[in-house]
C-alpha cells in the first residue's frame, strides 16, 4: 500500500487543468515546502527513524524538522542540503523524486478528468 503525503491530498482535491472554480479562481499548484516536507518525512519513515535522530545527524531541532516535514516552514537551502545529507541523499535525487510524484499527480488528475469527460459524452 503507498501512502500519500498531505501534499498530494491537497493536490488531489483540485484540478490542474487551469479550469475556474465555482469561484472563479484557479486551483493552486502544490506548493514546494509541502512537497518536501512529504517526501523527507518519507525517506526518513522508509530508513525508519525518528525525527530526532535525523535531526542529530542534520544539526537541527527536532521541532524544526518536523515543521519542515508538514511543510510549516519554508527551508533555506542550507537547511535542505543539512537533512538531505543526514538522509544520505543528493539533492538531484530529493528534487528528482519530487518532480516524478507532481507529474505522477498531474497524470492522475488528467486521467480523473477525462474519465469524467467521457462518462458525459457516452451520457450524450
Amino acid at each position: 500500500m503507498r501512502l500519500i503525503g498531505a501534499a498530494e491530498r491537497r493536490f488531489l482535491k483540485t484540478d490542474w487543468h487551469g479550469a475556474a472554480g465555482s469561484d472563479g479562481r484557479k486551483p493552486r499548484e502544490p506548493l514546494w515546502r509541502h512537497m518536501v516536507g512529504d517526501q523527507l518525512r518519507r525517506l526518513r519513515h522508509e530508513r525508519g527513524e525518528t525525527l530526532g535522530e535525523t535531526a542529530t545527524r542534520a544539526g537541527v531541532s527536532p521541532q524544526y524538522l518536523s515543521e519542515i516535514e508538514r511543510g510549516r516552514k519554508e527551508p533555506s537551502s542550507e537547511m535542505i542540503a543539512a537533512v538531505t545529507g543526514a538522509l544520505d541523499i543528493t539533492l538531484v535525487d530529493l528534487t528528482r523524486e519530487i518532480a516524478e510524484r507532481l507529474i505522477a499527480m498531474r497524470e492522475h488528475s488528467t486521467t480523473q478528468l477525462s474519465g469524467t469527460q467521457s462518462q458525459f459524452v457516452l451520457a450524450a
